[in-house]
């Protein structure tokens, strides 16, 4: 199945990177509205550029748009693209605005197209792995569920030199202006939202707790950023969630059951380190040893004990291309599902409504300080 990329900036060398784990996808072409950008892109991955936006929507043998422009041009462009008759695998969020997110799923539902929506880790193997136990049953039924998105503080590094591999800058005044919570709540929502359902309500909180993020950031607007939103889903869960660009860096996942506990280290890896702990575990003596230190000398140490034994992962097929740390993620691997649903006439994992309801959660959160609490959610699947 043949796709284009509409933006060749920061991610977009992390779709061309994991590109290579999915054969069954063939890059078309390329095109990004800074001819500069494109020409760098194209020379480095030896990519088709497109001339324009208007050529690749004209091209009869692309199947799916890839739309991996900034957040605020996520609704036209991807309204061009369902317009002229394409699926369209979107960066998150959707949309800025609830009512253009519930817009463009419509016009997809009633073309018979697909929208589906980043981030792809909801589909790695870490999350194929978590929701084999919670299905056996090895927590028992989940009760509350604490998830971080905390990328650092990265305002007080060295940001403005980070270049992609093909030299596309990070895009940190940019950043700061959309929030770390449009950003990257969705790495976290999509967890949530597969594992546990649909959210009835969330009572959220958000701001500018460092309005100084340094040189050259002084004319800009900040979004939040710091979030936190508690959610209550329909299956009896519920869950914090908090997202952030001051504390230190935490990106788990805790799921706390009435028989055990599963951790997922880090939600940014495709096989990021997993433990499991049951209640009613008998205890080896260094693990009670381990306790006893942590419980005296704990505020002393930077050194945790292993929450639980580690889940071993099915021996892998073949080697995946990945990014480099931090984000460990298949990031290609959403398009491919997206392929191989439209193969079988089928609806990829996360699209239409599941979409939808994940882009509006990421609004709620970030958008906090707008709305009444606690939040109902208006979007179902």
């Amino acid at each position: 199945m043949k796709i284009a990329l509409i933006g060749t900036g920061f991610v977009a060398d992390y779709y061309m990177t994991t590109l290579a784990n999915h054969p069954g996808l063939q890059l078309a072409g390329v095109y990004d509205r800074s001819p500069d950008r494109l020409r760098a892109f194209c020379a480095f991955h030896g990519a088709r550029p497109y001339e324009s936006l208007e050529a690749v929507l004209a091209e009869p043998q692309v199947d799916i748009i890839v739309n991996l422009t900034t957040p605020e041009s996520h609704y036209e462009i991807t309204r061009q693209a369902l317009a002229a008759g394409k699926h369209v695998y979107c960066e998150k969020p959707l949309a800025m605005q609830l009512e253009q997110a519930s817009e463009l799923v419509a016009l997809a539902d009633a073309a018979g197209l697909t929208l589906a929506t980043a981030p792809a880790n909801g589909l790695s193997d870490a999350h194929r792995l978590v929701r084999d136990a919670l299905s056996q049953g090895a927590i028992g039924t989940p009760r509350l569920i604490y998830a971080a998105m905390e990328d650092g503080p990265v305002f007080r590094g060295n940001w403005a030199t980070w270049r992609s591999r093909s030299g596309a800058p990070w895009p940190g005044l940019h950043e700061f202006e959309i929030g770390c919570t449009l950003e990257h709540a969705g790495y976290a929502l999509s967890w949530l939202v597969s594992l546990f359902g649909a959210v009835e309500a969330l009572t959220a909180f958000s701001a500018v707790t460092f309005p100084d993020k340094g040189p050259g950031t002084e004319t800009i607007t900040m979004a939040p950023d710091f979030s936190v939103g508690c959610l209550t889903f329909r299956s009896g869960p519920v869950a914090r969630l908090s997202c952030g660009l001051a504390a230190p860096k935490d990106r788990s996942l805790q799921i706390l059951g009435d028989k055990g506990t599963i951790t997922v280290r880090d939600l940014w890896d495709n096989r990021s380190a997993i433990h499991l702990e049951r209640t009613d575990a008998t205890r080896s003596l260094p693990r009670l040893l381990a306790n006893r230190v942590e419980a005296r000398l704990g505020r002393f140490l930077t050194w945790k004990p292993e929450p639980g034994r580690k889940l071993a992962y099915p021996a892998a097929t073949g080697r995946s291309a990945l990014p480099a740390f931090p984000s460990q993620i298949d990031f290609a691997r959403g398009i491919a599902d997206q392929a191989n649903a439209i193969a079988a006439k089928q609806k990829p994992v996360f699209s239409g409504a599941l979409a939808l309801h994940i882009t509006e959660l990421a609004l709620a959160l970030n958008n906090a300080r707008d709305l009444p609490q606690p939040y109902r959610m208006q979007s179902r699947f």
